[in-house]
């Protein structure tokens, strides 16, 4: 790799406000001129935003907002992406941002239309089309709507728009997460055809394997800070993980309380071999009924897609699923709720609170059929209801007719798990149930989740924090790129097992397998 002198791209001292809140805080960062840089971070590093500021999306404009922008030697301040792609800077996201009724040919176009004697210049746009989306390995007519092609394809035409245009550099977030292999090789080659061009390619994946066989550099980004640069091969698989999760090896090897083994029977929850292309490979696990078992795993590596196919809100296109013994096929998520398991999701503001309704109204929700009389809720059961899980979980709140979105985020969670644990459900699906709540409510919750345990309820729970999934789990199952890769438990279950096993695709501190 031929590396210039003077970066074609540095960014320094940027720190970019929300309503007085850091997003990114004297972060940095540099491009060389035809080099494949790796961008990586966990959920809230400030990856997105350091993008979005340095394409125009985000200005530098807030009173506590500051740093310096150059590209190509010049200092440049892009009001709109618009600006920062007429200045070749192109970035495809990982939401795509297509026409869908459009035609390939015009998406691939929009905006920069070639034009023949005053009209545009249709034959052009199709003949160039054509050769933009072969050139990623797609064959389509280029006349057909996007909205007819899989997401796949959709993802393969944002690619081609991206590389179509004389672009400096490309910014690809997560352009692989909707790819197959196959699919995810083309553009390996796209990639490698820009670098030969020496154009510059910023890559943005939270798979592993991807960023050594691509990258030749790494910057690392944690709370909204640059914390690690270095050539790809300079740093090793585990090194990367720790210094993503912010973890030092020495403290690492913490390992949960002791634990009382659970005996072998049949599991409550058994699945093998799930799949869900392209996110889900291959997802083996099972919960007995007392246990809790954790899943770890990057940002992007299955654990909210794992847990939405084992409720039943998406399908599985392969593999087996068994509850209570017995083989279950759920096509929604009420056939899920009629076996006896309950799903808290780990978006609660998108997915699960009904801000403006009440504390009562949102945790008495899914039991509304079971408090109803021909269609009138008894009210008097109802508060019942209410009273007893507003003082057994200790919510903090005015009252039962308090609107929900006036408590903390710590209280709403509590409401949320009481909205299932009125079911009395046999399995607790958990996904980040920590996330976005103060110390005390954490605590609450961690207890809350052993008392349920110790009364028979399995529990599988997915956790972005390590030293949780340790303190909390009787088993952890490590998952990699959608597919389960490692089980630890025992002596073996600490910090640093699972982020070997992370890094390195197996358990290399032994993992043992359960039952």
């Amino acid at each position: 790799m031929s590396i210039a002198s003077a970066p074609l791209l540095s960014m320094q001292g940027i720190s970019k406000y929300f309503a007085g809140v850091p997003a990114l805080r004297d972060a940095s960062l540099g491009l060389q001129a035809g080099e494949v840089h790796a961008l990586i971070g966990q959920n809230g590093a400030g990856k997105s935003t350091m993008i979005k500021v340095m394409t125009g999306a985000y200005t530098l404009d807030g009173p506590q907002d500051a740093g310096r922008i150059q590209f190509e030697g010049r200092d440049v301040h892009f009001k709109s992406p618009k600006q920062a792609r007429e200045n070749g800077i192109n970035t495809i996201y990982q939401e795509i941002n297509l026409v869908p009724f459009a035609s390939v040919a015009e998406n691939i176009f929009l905006g920069r239309e070639p034009r023949r004697l005053g009209l545009i210049d249709w034959p052009r746009i199709h003949r160039e089309a054509q050769q933009a989306v072969a050139s990623v390995g797609l064959s389509v007519d280029v006349r057909q709507p996007v909205s007819s092609l899989s997401t796949a394809a959709q993802q393969m035409v944002a690619i081609a728009r991206a590389v179509s245009v004389d672009a400096k550099l490309v910014i690809m977030d997560e352009s692989t997460s909707s790819l197959d292999d196959r699919e995810v090789e083309l553009l390996f080659g796209v990639i490698r055809q820009l670098k030969a061009d020496g154009r510059t390619v910023v890559f943005v994946s939270h798979r592993l394997d991807e960023l050594y066989a691509i990258c030749d550099r790494v910057t690392v980004m944690r709370d909204g800070q640059t914390v690690h640069v270095s050539p790809m091969a300079a740093i090793s698989k585990l090194d990367l993980v720790t210094t993503m999760l912010g973890k030092e090896l020495s403290a690492a090897h913490r390992s949960g309380a002791a634990r009382t083994p659970i005996a072998h029977q049949t599991p409550l929850l058994q699945a093998q071999a799930l799949q869900a292309a392209p996110k889900l490979r291959g997802i083996s696990l099972d919960v007995q009924a007392g246990e809790t078992v954790g899943l770890a795993g990057l940002l992007g590596s299955g654990r909210t897609e794992t847990m939405r196919l084992l409720f039943g809100a998406d399908q599985p296109d392969g593999g087996t699923l068994r509850f209570n013994g017995q083989a279950v096929a759920f096509h929604a998520p009420a056939d899920a709720i009629a076996q006896g398991i309950a799903y808290l999701s780990e978006d609660r503001k998108i997915e699960a609170i009904f801000p403006e309704l009440s504390v009562r109204e949102n945790m008495t929700m899914v039991l509304l059929p079971q408090l109803a009389q021909l269609g009138i809720v008894n009210r008097a059961t109802q508060m019942q209801v209410v009273d007893r899980f507003i003082a057994q979980l200790g919510i903090k709140t005015s009252g039962p007719e308090q609107p929900i979105k006036e408590l903390s985020g710590g209280n709403q969670q509590k409401v949320l798990l009481a909205r299932w644990l009125a079911l009395s459900p046999r399995l607790l699906l958990l996904d980040e149930p920590t996330r976005g709540i103060d110390v005390g409510a954490k605590a609450d919750i961690a207890n809350l989740v052993h008392a349920l345990a110790a009364k028979g309820m399995g529990i599988l729970m997915s956790a972005s924090e390590l030293e949780e999934l340790v303190s909390m789990g009787d088993r952890v199952v490590v998952l990699r790129d959608g597919s389960s890769i490692a089980e630890i438990s025992g002596d073996a279950l600490s910090e640093q097992s699972i982020m070997a096993a992370i890094a390195e695709g197996r358990s290399t501190l032994g993992a043992a397998a359960h039952g």
